[in-house]
């Protein structure tokens, strides 16, 4: 025990009671004063040497103590035999004062010789038989009960240790969770910039790249093209080129208005494209918009379809990206994008007439692999296939909505 307050009590109690015991078989004789003289020798021997091995001061006096105590035991027991019960306070003090097993076993000892000492000199020489038994039981039970109690330490010690470990570890797995959280996170946003931003920027590219084009050729008809030459040559639309620059770049501003709306609403920690309204007007505003900065006809088929909102902006995102597939890799003339209820999903499928499924593969940045794990966020799974007739179809699958019960 470390707490020396437990053990100042322990002294104090054990002498009060032996003491006051004594002290009620009067008249008091030279045997009573030596048992008396011998409990104030044990609490002067504590108060001295064994409070501080008791607080953990390791010392080599640790056997000293045992041997002094044993020889204050062995006197108040050759007083009085009574006083025999003084070595349920030895026993324990030597078994915590000692600096290791070997220590203690050899502290026992010495308790139980002075134990037997005493209670041979106190009864007489005759009774050397009984001396030697009470000595050598009392040393096998405070053996049994003090290994007992260090095995239980020892245990103690054990568990202190894995709990500490266990925290350790709990500590460590937080941090790592931490850490995982942030390259997820992480993850999202490169998606989120991928699905948006990037997007956005490729079209305002190839929408920049046109308007070149278109006022290049402009300037090339001259006044002769102005006047609607069918010269060789000059290029034959040229009449029609400035208007048609200048409805592209109202839709690169257009297109650049809607890139910033996305910038702030990623700053802002909300979806990175607000679905103002329900899915098929989304959808039908995405591909109007895709078809005039691209050429590429797309046709929407979208159903009377209830999903909730976070499923929803996943369904609009798995759109985009494909849509953004077919502009990048699919070289085709048209696409459709519909989605229908079946018996136990909401199907998304975006089919184009382009190159093939050789276009639109996994290797292409985040994009197939991208959608993947959005719709693995809601349950729903993703399939890319060869179209009939040539072309692609993506088909992008999530749980539908319980039906709600009762109205």
């Amino acid at each position: 025990m470390q707490n020396v307050r437990w053990w100042d009590a322990a002294a104090a109690g054990v002498a009060l009671v032996m003491g006051g015991i004594l002290a009620l078989d009067p008249p008091y004789g030279l045997d009573d004063v030596g048992a008396w003289a011998s409990i104030a020798a044990m609490l002067l021997l504590y108060a001295l040497l064994g409070r501080r091995l008791v607080r953990r001061q390791r010392t080599p006096l640790d056997l000293v103590h045992a041997a002094l105590l044993a020889a204050v035991v062995a006197a108040a027991v050759a007083f009085d035999p009574f006083m025999s019960f003084l070595q349920a306070f030895a026993y324990p003090l030597v078994w915590v004062a000692a600096a290791g097993l070997r220590t203690a076993i050899i502290s026992n000892a010495l308790i139980a010789l002075g134990v037997g000492a005493g209670y041979y000199v106190g009864t007489g020489s005759g009774n050397l038989l009984l001396s030697v038994g009470i000595s050598a039981f009392s040393f096998v039970f405070s053996l049994v009960l003090g290994l007992w109690f260090v095995r239980v330490a020892e245990l103690g010690e054990e568990r202190a240790r894995l709990l500490a470990e266990l925290e350790a570890v709990q500590d460590e797995l937080a941090a790592m969770h931490r850490d995982a959280g942030v390259t997820s996170e992480r993850e999202r946003l490169a998606r989120e910039i991928h699905d948006t931003l990037a997007q956005s920027l490729t079209g305002l590219v190839l929408l920049a790249q046109r308007a070149g084009r278109e006022i290049g050729a402009t300037d090339a008809a001259g006044p002769t093209g102005a006047a609607g030459s069918t010269d060789a040559a000059g290029p034959t639309d040229a009449p029609g080129s400035a208007p048609r620059a200048a409805e592209t770049v109202a839709l690169i501003e257009q297109t650049a208005r809607e890139a910033l709306g996305e910038a702030r609403a990623l700053v802002a920690v909300n979806a990175p494209v607000r679905v103002e309204s329900d899915l098929p007007d989304a959808l039908t505003r995405l591909a109007e918009r895709f078809t005039r900065e691209t050429g590429v006809g797309v046709s929407t088929d979208v159903g009377d379809v209830r999903l909730a909102r976070d499923v929803e902006v996943v369904l609009l995102r798995c759109a985009q990206e494909a849509l953004a597939n077919v502009r990048k890799h699919a070289h085709a003339t048209s696409a459709v994008v519909r989605v229908v209820a079946l018996d136990d999903v909401v199907e998304l499928t975006v089919t184009d007439d382009g190159v093939g499924i050789a276009g639109a593969s996994e290797s292409s940045g985040f994009g197939v692999s991208g959608m993947r794990e959005r719709l693995a966020l809601v349950g729903g799974r993703l399939s890319l296939e060869p179209a009939e007739g040539g072309g692609s179809v993506l088909r992008a699958t999530v749980p539908a909505p319980r039906p709600e019960v009762g109205g």
